[in-house]
């Protein structure tokens, strides 16, 4: 009989980049019962699996700390596609919303703010396995022995809310008494392992029937009790979107922001600091963003923004599947029309007038709506045409088009679309010198995490699922802004840190074994294809990578050269616990 075993798998003759920022080592990874049992030399060593990892690094897997996987990940247990971009850890619930906990009457209203909001089409929603669980507790519980990446969540504040008020959530603050027992929810989830508490007050978020989502009827000394009673257990982060968030943080949402870092003694975690258009959102600044994290570092109670560092790419026609206009109501009303409807609408001359210059005046008053800005002309290009003549214009932005022949931008963009029947194919790209220069300040800060994938959702426009591909190309290898000892652990070791997860994001002896390797000669984004492979046949983005030769979570590898392995080695991580 042979002798057995030293490890059970050995990631050999790669240079390891254990995520503390330390210079890569060429040693082996060698790993038994999940964990990182040794880094040194291991010839002669056996294991029952082997990666030859000659050329390539290997370096701890990336968390995510920013996607909507808690829905998907129900049915598909690897969140692809962040899988094949070398995610280990996805942090689910953001935004206040997550599966539970729900009760069964309230799932086709939940159903209906994961659509509404994250842009998840209902058919495939339909194959989330509401029938495992109800309260958060059983959720975490009913992910046992079904994951293929680890998984954390938060509890997020528009479940509590209809969970203890019932329809009335949406209507109406909360009693005393209707706190305390939200706070006694909370509670129960963060003893569970609840990643923490999130919340929005964003003017975006509407359910279905045009109302602010629970979480923004919320007074804000609720969420101030509820972020308390998340900070009891000592771990996690409180994940909130202020309400002035798009526009640049006002001083209220500022203090406010504070005060919850204060109540819970945990991280506070927004969006929407750094590297956006500020033409319009003087408070929007870099300097007066940077200002206002280091008074709140100053008082103990800092506050972490995300940080979009991969620039939107994103699909634009002109039909119904275009949701980048509920800003501009005169262009939402035309997309919602029928195909037929929508061609006689654009040859009215009244039409076309009310069209003309709304997209530079979309709607920035909460009240009225969503206030997300429209894609900006300059930064819409065509992408594919139907009509052979059209050719030379593939490449071109819409607002060179206008200058050229004197007309202005929805113009230009609308007569060529009726030129081919609605047909032509847009493409809105946010990268720019400005753009480049604003991120690339913005991500040195410490505060700022990259990342923000939102992982699951927005699924028909875009999948930001290859952002730490693009990260590593764009940000790390090409432009420099990093080493890639200090790029990968902006990407491990400090968002597990700032969300409380102590045992990932690095490579250590006794550690848990989440890996990514990967050749950085080709590690990059590669392309986008839409497919129809959710639940029902439904369509989704799918953004592929190049470069990635494993991912390994907890020892074990679900994807090797480009294919799922089918083991579930995933984990439910708890923050603060091993």
């Amino acid at each position: 009989m042979s002798a057995p075993a030293d490890f059970d798998l050995i990631v050999r003759h790669g240079q390891v980049v254990d995520g503390y920022g330390l210079p890569r080592r060429r040693i082996d990874v060698g790993i038994r019962d999940g964990r990182v049992a040794r880094l040194a030399h291991l010839d002669g060593a056996r294991a029952t699996d082997e990666i030859d990892a000659t050329g390539l690094i290997v370096a701890p897997g990336i968390v995510d700390a920013h996607t909507h996987y808690d829905p998907q990940i129900t049915f598909d247990p690897y969140a692809t596609v962040s899988c094949f971009h070398g995610v280990t850890t996805v942090v689910a619930g953001n935004c206040g919303f997550s599966v539970a906990p729900c009760r069964p009457q309230d799932r086709p209203f939940l159903s209906g703010i994961f659509a509404r909001v994250e842009n998840m089409d209902p058919v495939a929603l339909s194959a989330v396995t509401w029938e495992q669980f109800e309260t958060f507790p059983e959720f975490l519980e009913s992910r046992r022995g079904r994951l293929g990446v680890n998984l954390a969540c938060y509890v997020g504040h528009s479940n509590v809310r209809r969970w203890v008020m019932g329809p009335d959530a949406s209507n109406r603050a909360a009693t005393p008494e209707e706190i305390v027992a939200m706070q006694a929810i909370v509670e129960e989830a963060a003893a569970a392992g609840a990643a923490g508490l999130s919340s929005s007050a964003a003017p975006s978020h509407f359910d279905l029937e045009d109302r602010p989502v629970p979480s923004r009827v919320a007074a804000r000394d609720e969420l101030v009790a509820l972020a308390e009673a998340a900070g009891r257990c000592g771990g996690g982060s409180i994940a909130f979107l202020p309400a002035s968030a798009i526009g640049g943080l006002d001083a209220e949402d500022e203090r406010y922001l504070m005060r919850l870092a204060a109540a819970s003694g945990l991280p506070v975690i927004i969006q929407g600091l750094g590297g956006r258009n500020k033409v319009d959102a003087p408070t929007a600044t870099w300097d007066a963003a940077q200002a206002f994290l280091d008074r709140a570092t100053e008082a103990g109670t800092p506050v972490y923004s995300m940080l979009i560092a991969r620039p939107f790419d994103r699909p634009i026609v002109v039909d119904e599947s275009n949701f980048h206009y509920l800003a501009v109501p005169a262009w939402d009303h035309l997309l919602k029309l029928s195909h037929a409807d929508r061609i006689r609408a654009l040859h009215d001359p009244s039409t076309r007038a009310e069209l003309r210059d709304a997209v530079e005046h979309y709607n920035r008053d909460p009240s009225q709506g969503t206030t997300v800005p429209p894609p900006l002309w300059n930064a819409v290009f065509v992408d594919e045409v139907t009509k052979p003549e059209h050719q030379p214009l593939q490449g071109r932005s819409i607002q060179e088009l206008a200058d050229e022949h004197g007309v202005a931008p929805a113009d230009a963009l609308l007569d060529l679309a009726l030129a081919e029947d609605l047909a032509t194919r847009f493409r809105w790209r946010t990268e720019s010198p400005e753009w480049t220069a604003a991120v690339g300040e913005a991500q040195r800060d410490p505060r700022m995490l990259v990342g923000t994938s939102d992982g699951g959702a927005h699924l028909a426009r875009d999948d930001g699922a290859d952002w730490s591909s693009y990260f590593l190309r764009c940000w790390v290898l090409d432009r420099q802004v990093w080493t890639l000892e200090d790029g990968i652990r902006q990407m491990t070791q400090v968002p597990a840190a700032a969300l409380g997860l102590t045992d990932r994001g690095v490579l250590r002896p006794g550690g848990w074994a989440d890996l990514m390797v990967f050749d950085p000669e080709t590690i990059g984004p590669w392309r986008k294809e839409f497919v129809h492979d959710l639940p029902g046949g439904v369509g989704r983005f799918k953004a592929w990578g190049r470069g990635v030769a494993a991912t390994i979570v907890n020892g074990t590898p679900i994807v090797r050269d480009g294919a799922l392995t089918g083991a579930l080695p995933g984990q439910v991580v708890r923050p603060g616990r091993p």
